[in-house]
């Protein structure tokens, strides 16, 4: 009888069926919250791939203009030989990258279209007045004069 006392004192020690789905449901309202801006975070990440490359063709274009005064003639920075700007950058992960020259070489657009990953479905270019824009942002046709990142304002 005495230790049957005992083990009606005893308090029972954990958790209530209410106490654990309240618990889950903070964390799912949580990650419902945190997992799009992650999401959002990761895609800018890569989006600035695109913005370092685009700026290092100018560059070289530039140098190429400065050596030949002309942007390519068999393409862009090309010299009638051989390829002397490589569009196929070592490193590149998220976009490919393509130059087209205007009718007197003197005149160049880049273009970087998002090929892999978050970056896909963003398109920006640079020609040779350093004039960004963005042509697809987010899947969408888009007219900017600027490089999109977030939203739609420059």
């Amino acid at each position: 009888m005495l230790n049957r006392k005992k083990q009606q004192r005893q308090k029972v020690v954990g958790f209530t069926l209410i106490e654990l789905m309240i618990t889950v449901a903070v964390v799912a309202i949580l990650a419902a919250i945190a997992f799009p801006s992650y999401q959002d975070y990761v895609r800018r990440g890569q989006l600035s791939e695109a913005f370092t490359y685009l700026a290092d063709f100018k560059v070289k274009l530039e140098q190429f203009y400065q050596d030949n005064r002309n942007y390519g003639t068999n393409g862009c920075g090309h010299d009638g030989t051989a390829q002397r700007v490589n569009f196929a950058a070592p490193g590149v992960r998220y976009f490919t990258f393509a130059c087209d020259l205007g009718a007197t070489n003197q005149l160049y657009t880049i273009t970087a279209a998002g090929s892999a990953g978050s970056a896909t479905g963003h398109i920006y270019t640079l020609n040779q007045n350093n004039e960004r824009s963005t042509t697809t942002f987010k899947g969408s046709a888009v007219t900017k004069t600027c490089w999109l990142i977030r939203g739609d304002e420059c």
